[in-house]
């Protein structure tokens, strides 16, 4: 992977992770960057995901893959928030 992938991998992985997190409703108690760690591995999981299922290329925007992403985080920031409250 060069520079530009990984650098485009973390700014969507920041997008996925906000977004991740307003789907999830309540208020979340973890910070901000566990918030982009989660949306940087969902964002990797999805695409690796959406590729099995064969969304991953499609003309235009690539909003099957989007969502997934998007999924993954929501459930990766509620795990966690569910974890840390459990304290």
């Amino acid at each position: 992977m060069e520079i530009d992938g990984i650098i485009s991998a973390l700014i969507i992985g920041v997008v996925i992770g906000i977004l991740g997190r307003l789907v999830v409703p309540g208020r979340q108690r973890i910070g901000v960057l566990w918030t982009i760690l989660v949306g940087i591995v969902a964002a990797l999981i999805g695409s690796a995901l959406a590729s099995a299922l064969g969304v991953a290329d499609t003309k235009g925007v690539d909003w099957v893959e989007w969502l997934i992403q998007i999924g993954l985080a929501a459930v990766g920031v509620a795990a966690l928030d569910r974890a840390k409250s459990g304290r």
